[in-house]
């Protein structure tokens, strides 16, 4: 099938309009439509009409509509994004990577298919993100991190050089790691934490919280002597 520029966004809900318009200012694609199977057909979403649900993605994808981006976040459930891919990729859909114009990527980072940058992000020296990522608004990857597939990065995150991220990971608002460290596969870094050593596979990380938790220090009274 020949290739075009022809995009529909799988999902209408908060990540799905960001995504339009992020698609939009791109201005290098053909956004024929949104489909999704919770809000009705011939509804307009920012102006793109909604062309139904999954029974419709064959019929579009043998009209010579070929790209897809995953408007389903997935935050606290990963494995909503992936299956949306699945389907998607079954039908023989590809998944282009899209970077909103303000966001800075160093030309020697690599960002894999299916990967979304948004507004005001930076993604620093030979960084590697791996396939359907989401780098969302302001977050920062510094030198050298590593994220593997469908990681997400919240608003703000803020990462340091050199950490390596296992697949389905997720961090959390505002949140900062620390230079150096590994964070292992299904992880939940919570809005606001700070990570200061490395974390195993399906750890959460609360809100607020620091990563070990603080060693409380001896109190050690000293009797003070009379002279």
């Amino acid at each position: 099938m020949k290739k075009n520029n022809k995009m529909i966004i799988f999902g209408g809900g908060g990540h799905g309009r960001t995504l339009i318009e992020l698609v939009q200012a791109m201005g290098s694609y053909d956004l024929v439509g949104i489909v999704d199977d919770h809000i009705p057909p011939e509804t307009e979403l920012l102006g793109v009409p909604v062309l139904g649900g999954q029974a419709v993605l064959t019929t579009l994808y043998q009209k010579g509509i070929c790209l897809a981006v995953n408007g389903v976040g997935g935050i606290g459930n990963p494995s909503a994004r992936w299956a949306v891919f699945e389907s998607l990729q079954k039908i023989g859909f590809d998944f282009p990577t899209v970077v909103h114009p303000t966001a800075f990527v160093e030309k020697s980072a690599f960002l894999d298919a299916g990967v979304q940058v948004l507004a005001q992000t930076y993604i620093g020296t030979q960084v590697k993100v791996g396939f359907g990522s989401v780098i969302n608004a302001g977050a920062v990857l510094s030198h050298d991190v590593q994220a593997g597939i469908c990681t997400n990065f919240s608003p703000g995150a803020l990462i340091a050089g050199n950490v390596v991220f296992g697949d389905f990971t997720q961090v959390g608002m505002g949140a900062t790691v620390n230079l150096n460290l590994k964070i292992g596969a299904n992880v939940r870094i919570g809005n606001g934490a700070t990570v200061k050593k490395d974390v195993p596979d399906d750890t959460i990380v609360r809100a607020g919280t620091i990563w070990p938790k603080p060693q409380l220090s001896r109190i050690v009274n000293v009797d003070k002597k009379e002279i």
